[in-house]
Parts: C-alpha cells; sequence; structure tokens
C-alpha cells in the first residue's frame, strides 16, 4: 500500500537519528573514561620514574 510508505520513512529516519546518537554518546563515554584513565595512570607514573638505563 503506497499510503503507508511516509510512515515507514519517517520511522526509519528516526531510528537512524536515535542510534546515531546512541552511538555517539557511547563512544564520548568510553573514550573519556579512557583518557581519564590513561591521565591518572601517568601521574602515578611520573611519581617513580627512576629508569634503569
Amino acid at each position: 500500500m503506497p499510503q503507508m510508505m511516509p510512515i515507514n520513512w519517517i520511522i526509519s529516519f528516526f531510528m537512524f537519528i536515535f542510534i546515531f546518537i546512541l552511538f555517539n554518546i557511547m563512544n564520548f563515554y568510553i573514550f573519556n573514561t579512557n583518557y581519564k584513565m590513561k591521565k591518572k595512570m601517568f601521574m602515578n607514573n611520573k611519581k617513580n620514574s627512576n629508569w634503569k638505563w
């Protein structure tokens, strides 16, 4: 039924927007926590930086 096609496009559009925003939020928080952990590890390594060579 061609009358239903606009509804299908709208639902597909909203699903794409929802998945896109969810993906971006997940990437932001995953990389943000990794950055914080790396920064914390770097600060801990900076204290006792006794080079053996």
